[in-house]
């Protein structure tokens, strides 16, 4: 039995999201840079109501001093962090980076978009419970 999009973590969001990569790559297709990609997703999601924020820089802390900056792609309605990435193969590691993305920050749920031939979709899940480093960053 198939789990409807509001019974997921983040379900009406990421459904958004997937709605609009699909709708993304049907109007565009495939051969465009990520930067691309990302402002028609922008714009897709923005036209049906959703916040859109987009190269969003968050510091990555180690033992409670200031350690690097990491930049996302985009979060959507603070909520979600998507990554896209726009090459013919997904490139090796593109998971963990959105799973280190989602380590620096509160929040739980990640959508990597890639724009490949086909466009394809990966949810990455990381439960604020299983995080380690004691305080949280707050994107909002």
């Amino acid at each position: 039995m198939p789990t409807s999009p509001t019974h997921l973590l983040e379900g009406v969001t990421t459904g958004a999201v997937i709605s609009a990569c699909l709708t993304v790559h049907g109007t565009l297709g495939f051969g465009y840079r990520e930067h691309i990609y990302s402002l028609a997703m922008e714009r897709e999601l923005t036209a049906i109501g959703h916040r859109v924020e987009r190269e969003v820089a968050v510091m990555v802390h180690y033992r409670g001093q200031p350690l690097t900056w990491q930049t996302f792609d985009m979060i959507v309605d603070s909520r979600v962090i998507v990554e896209n990435k726009a090459r013919e193969r997904l490139p090796e590691g593109a998971t963990e980076q959105l799973f280190s993305y989602l380590c620096s920050t509160n929040l739980e749920v990640g959508m990597l978009l890639h724009f490949g031939r086909q466009a394809r979709f990966y949810r990455v899940i990381c439960e604020n419970r299983y995080k380690r480093h004691q305080h949280l960053v707050d994107t909002e």
